[in-house]
């Protein structure tokens, strides 16, 4: 079973190394303590909906990105396959060991826009 703080501590984690960004140039921006940013990557503590839209704003990452991330990781866990993948050629096959890149599932969909308005598809 998956714990959503804890997948919520992992998405934000995630972000903020992929950004190159220390615990401390978040926390200040999200004007949250250190400390309790430290706690919310490890799934120790809850994050309110103002707290985490504060840090997916410091991260200068939409929060429906951080929520859409989470989502499609407990999917995962949950042995459920996003609705992107489900629509696709995978559907009615069996996955295992599926792993997707953080911000995989919104480049995928930001290059299909692409190539849906660009005439390609």
């Amino acid at each position: 079973m998956a714990l959503v703080r804890t997948e919520i501590g992992d998405v934000l984690r995630d972000f903020r190394l992929q950004k190159g960004q220390t615990l401390r140039q978040v926390a200040s921006r999200a004007s949250v303590a250190l400390g309790y940013l430290s706690e919310l990557e490890r799934g120790q503590k809850e994050a309110s909906s103002e707290i985490l839209a504060s840090v997916a704003e410091a991260l200068e990452v939409p929060l429906s990105v951080v929520l859409r991330e989470v989502s499609d990781r407990i999917a995962l866990v949950e042995g459920v396959l996003p609705e992107e993948f489900m629509a696709s050629s995978l559907s009615g096959k069996e996955v295992s060991d599926l792993i997707v890149p953080i911000g995989f599932v919104q480049d995928f969909n930001e290059q299909l826009e692409k190539d849906l308005l660009g005439g390609r598809i």
